[in-house]
């Protein structure tokens, strides 16, 4: 598929001309995960096109998170969905293709028309419920009901939006990035218990939307998503407003247990009791038009319901939301809910307990937003937000310079390859370096289109979506080779410092693609001399694998169980021997963050546990259940091993025992309401550790004792 350049973030910097056959003619609407397109077919059918983000078409996770969909959404009859035309989730730019349908969103009718009337309140009920009935009779959950998920066509409403549905008997444990739903639309049981969400959750969803359709919000209100949670867990839905008529009905949906809640066809007798004349008339005539685009996929946080006067919340409800932070769910970041502080400007220096490293914390761009993405080098912190990168002092946290950079993304930090600082490997476009010492560029260069970089040693690696790789130069920015990796479709790479023996003695680093078989059985695995884009080896293994790390001559790979991203066995080859070693865990960790330090290999799962493979003992060492949901890739010194945090925390672990030794204090800043993309990998140096919050706050502790944090 053809793209356009993408210089941005914005939906219109990544429009292609493209997907599949199909023709793009419009943006209806972007969200976290895609761009969602009006296109035609050959013949001139008009249809919906979603196209993942290209920052996004190389993560596997995010593969397989759209592959679920895909697969999801054509389970699903087209009689209550918008039924699949076609896809390709295993292409470059992956896509699907369904039947475009010319109704606004709830959303988008509720904000343009105000609250529905009891009439249309009920034919959206009984439209929901069969939807939703057609739905589970398939096995499908959906999990993420909400009214920019309802279209209303004239014939019925349709549920769109399969992204983080499974099927009832899946593995899928939780999904890397988000919450999994909407928070004023989620069950009890997606805080309480995530691994035990089944149909009536949706149940639960529908009585939620339900409030919204009828009143303009939604049964549990706040500002803080946090307190919501807590609302939905422990609190009475206000049902204020909701016709007398339907209020029973919707009170048994809100149900706290799920064994209570009616089933869809319970929901259908007795909506068919309130009105015995079935009423035929045309559901909703508007349509839908692109001046009030729906989003493909809004951010998890996103889509609340028009807020109403808060309700006064009473001393234990304030206490417990507001310092406990929702610690009795599990299914949502461990997160303490504090008032938005105001944003440090200035560096802050104290001592350590132990009067050792100055502990510091710094702001150094607080009218940026967002979380310090930050890496190590030429004796600096080297530090990215959305539209500029900086060098801070690791002494202090001084700032040394910033330097602005076209877009907003920054999922990945700057890096210094070739002696320079690469700032931009996250965004597709106009490639730059940098000068440590001055943040001035030192070259520019509009290379040919490409849809993911990686640096690799001294090397740049662009990959296209027609699998084509191309070399080039960090130090001056010139073009060294182009051509195609054999064996790999599409290589999207892994990097990782090498030992002498699998390079002929030169070290470095080496670049690592890897590409499942369709069945899951078998993974090629690729070597790569990123000066040269020539094979070092190649070897097919057993299982779907994911490189990890290298050390001692050897790569680590993640054995991944039939949830995609989740983690069952960790594999040690030995390229020079070919000899494999694998551990199993003995409980599998989901949608895996890992680091690797020596010969063991730490794994942060996204429910909170943390676990440290010792793969000379062929053995899990120990797991520590740490409370943190979705923590950060896991770094080790040898001594303590290192996390952060969704609220900006900084644990220490012990290494060896797995014991928890401290951590930082939460730093959620005034959009505590937002959870971020992607966390911080904590950076070590010279034996102190570095960190980014939420709230814009770059800070470095002592490595030699976290009970001193």
């Amino acid at each position: 598929m053809a793209s356009q350049r993408n210089a941005g973030a914005s939906a219109e910097a990544e429009l292609p001309e493209y997907a599949g056959h199909y023709r793009l003619e419009s943006c209806l609407g972007s969200g976290g995960m895609g761009v969602v397109h009006l296109a035609r077919s050959t013949s001139g059918m008009r249809v919906a096109v979603k196209v993942v983000h290209a920052r996004y078409a190389m993560d596997p996770e995010f593969r397989g998170r759209f592959r679920q969909e895909v697969a999801a959404a054509r389970r699903v009859s087209g009689a209550f969905t918008a039924p699949v035309v076609d896809a390709d989730p295993e292409g470059g730019r992956p896509w699907m293709a369904t039947l475009y349908i010319p109704g606004p969103t709830l959303s988008e009718e509720v904000k343009r028309n105000g609250p529905m009337d009891p009439d249309q309140s009920r034919r959206l009920m009984a439209g929901l419920a069969e939807a939703l009935r057609d739905i589970h009779r398939v096995g499908v959950v959906h999990r993420d009901l909400k009214p920019s998920n309802v279209l209303l066509a004239e014939d019925g409403p349709k549920v769109i939006d399969f992204g983080i549905s499974r099927p009832k008997d899946s593995e899928l444990r939780t999904e890397t990035g988000k919450l999994i739903g909407t928070p004023p639309f989620m069950a009890p049981e997606q805080f309480r218990r995530p691994r035990e969400v089944g149909p009536a959750a949706d149940v639960f969803a529908l009585g939620s939307l339900m409030v919204h359709a009828t009143t303009g919000r939604g049964p549990f209100d706040s500002d803080s998503p946090y307190v919501v949670a807590y609302q939905v867990v422990h609190d009475e839905p206000d049902l204020t407003g909701v016709p007398e008529s339907l209020a029973p009905l919707v009170l048994r949906c809100l149900a706290k247990e799920p064994d209570d809640r009616p089933t869809p066809d319970e929901l259908m007798r007795e909506l068919r009791s309130v009105s015995a004349a079935y009423d035929t008339q045309v559901f909703v005539p508007a349509q839908r038009t692109r001046e009030a685009p729906e989003e493909a996929e809004p951010e998890s946080l996103a889509d609340a319901p028009a807020k109403r006067p808060a309700r006064r919340l009473g001393r234990r409800t304030v206490l417990v939301a507001g310092v406990l932070c929702l610690a009795v769910l599990g299914g949502l970041a461990s997160v303490q809910v504090l008032g938005g502080a105001e944003p440090e400007r200035k560096t802050t220096t104290a001592r350590s307990a132990s009067g050792g490293f100055g502990v510091w914390k710094a702001v150094p761009a607080p009218e940026a937003g967002g979380m310090p993405q930050c890496s190590y080098g030429a004796e600096k912190l080297l530090c990215a937000l959305p539209g500029r990168v900086f060098a801070l002092d690791p002494a202090d946290g001084r700032t040394l310079w910033r330097h602005d950079v076209d877009g907003t993304t920054r999922s990945e930090p700057p890096v210094l390859s070739g002696g320079l600082v690469q700032p931009s490997l996250d965004l597709v476009g106009v490639l730059e370096a940098l000068d440590p010492a001055t943040g001035e560029p030192v070259w520019q260069e509009d290379p040919p289109e490409y849809d993911g970089v990686r640096a690799v040693g001294d090397m740049l690696l662009l990959t296209r979506s027609d699998g084509t790789v191309t070399g080039v130069d960090s130090a001056s920015g010139e073009t060294r080779w182009s051509h195609r990796i054999p064996g790999q479709a599409v290589p999207y790479f892994s990097s990782f410092a090498v030992e002498p023996e699998e390079t002929g003695g030169a070290g470095g680093s080496s670049a690592y693609a890897a590409s499942p078989s369709g069945d899951g059985n078998r993974t090629r695995v690729t070597s790569v001399d990123p000066a040269t884009g020539d094979v070092r080896w190649d070897a097919e293994l057993e299982g779907t694998l994911t490189p990890v790390g290298a050390a001692d001559g050897a790569v680590y790979l993640i054995v991944e169980g039939a949830a995609y991203g989740d983690a069952k066995a960790v594999l040690r080859y030995t390229p020079g021997t070919g000899e494999t070693h694998r551990v199993t865990l003995p409980v599998p960790v989901a949608q895996a963050e890992v680091g690797v330090h020596g010969d063991t290999v730490y794994l942060m799962g996204a429910g909170g546990s943390l676990a440290a493979v010792d793969m000379a003992a062929g053995r899990q060492r120990w797991r520590l259940e740490t409370g943190v949901s979705r923590g950060s890739e896991p770094v080790s010194d040898g001594r303590h091993v290192y996390v952060t945090a969704p609220d900006g925390r900084l644990l220490g672990v012990d290494a060896r025992t797995g014991e928890l030794l401290g951590q930082t204090r939460p730093r959620l800043g005034a959009e505590a309401d937002r959870v971020p993309d992607s966390l911080p990998t904590p950076v070590l140096a010279d034996g102190h550790v570095y960190a980014g919050a939420p709230d814009g706050t770059v800070f470095g502790v002592s490595g030699d004792d976290p009970a001193d944090w």
